[in-house]
């Protein structure tokens, strides 16, 4: 009997690998097999990488792209806007998704979470054009309305005090939605008495909020805030369509600049600022992960 089972034990284990073989090959050969290239590539000659005896360079590729202030900038930038996107829309997300789910408007959340949620869903680039439409200072919804409350119009797309802030508002509106409905299924998971009894023991709705509520979304709140930092490291489409890096490379993002140095044919520059930012997105990923595990949120 035992002989049997043990059997029917290692049947089923070579059955899920035979059937986790295909989704592996997908996985090698379109994620991990383009990634090594790109880092290979970066330790090669930009004009010989794509020949058939490509030149070895070294670090050189990386001496270049460090010793470049252009890059430099492209790197504070990128960091400065990824902060801001992280901190807003985790913070707006969790104040919807406190909404949503109050007594107040639950009827009505359905209704809600769809109108959070379509612009997830949008594709980016239709979405980021509609945008730039509105910002736009002689004919954009937005200078509409302040033009309607007597205020001057505003050249959002073209200063560069401002046009990292737009962008900011842009993705909020894009992203959102995405970090709102994960807090909402945290928060339909939470115990009930819990809450309940912080009531019965007199604690203030602010004090269940940060003792009992906060505490127990602390999963939640730690995959929305790494999800968000990785995925505003790389942001890409929102500098091609609403601003192509400028004005005066004001968003010139790492990602950015990368694509116009592969668009010049660097592509040892390009992908070492590819692999720069690819363990920067890994390392402050896990930082950040790493900060949030060890933090007492009670």
């Amino acid at each position: 009997m035992n002989a049997i089972a043990a059997a029917r034990r290692t049947w089923n284990e070579r059955l899920f690998y035979l059937f986790a073989l295909p989704f592996a090959a997908l996985v090698i050969v379109f994620g991990l097999w383009p990634i090594a290239q790109s880092i290979r590539v970066a330790f090669l000659d930009s004009y010989t990488a794509l020949s058939p005896d490509p030149r070895w360079v070294g670090f050189a590729n990386f001496e270049t792209i460090f010793a470049d202030p252009y890059f430099h900038a492209s790197l504070r930038i990128t960091l400065i806007f990824t902060a801001l996107s992280v901190v807003a829309n985790v913070a707006v997300a969790l104040g919807l998704a406190l909404a949503i789910n109050s007594p107040l408007v639950r009827r009505g959340s359905t209704f809600f979470k769809l109108c959070i949620f379509l612009p997830v869903i949008t594709p980016d680039v239709a979405a980021f054009i509609v945008w730039k439409a509105m910002y736009d200072q002689d004919f954009g919804a937005i200078n509409a309305a302040l033009a309607a409350l007597g205020l001057p119009p505003m050249a959002f797309l073209a200063r560069a005090d401002s046009a990292l802030w737009a962008i900011t508002v842009a993705e909020l509106w894009k992203h959102v939605g995405f970090y709102t409905i994960i807090f909402l299924t945290n928060l339909a998971l939470l115990d009930p008495e819990l809450d309940r009894a912080a009531m019965l023991d007199g604690a203030s709705w602010r004090q269940r909020l940060v003792h009992v509520t906060l505490p127990q979304l602390r999963p939640a709140i730690t995959i929305n805030a790494v999800y968000a930092l990785i995925q505003f490291l790389k942001t890409f489409t929102v500098a091609v369509v609403m601003t192509r890096g400028g004005p005066n490379f004001a968003t010139n993002f790492v990602s950015y600049y990368a694509y116009r140095r592969f668009d010049e044919a660097l592509y040892g520059e390009a992908t070492a600022m590819a692999t720069t930012l690819f363990v920067l997105v890994g390392a402050l990923g896990y930082a950040m992960y790493w900060a949030a595990e060890r933090r007492d949120w009670r």
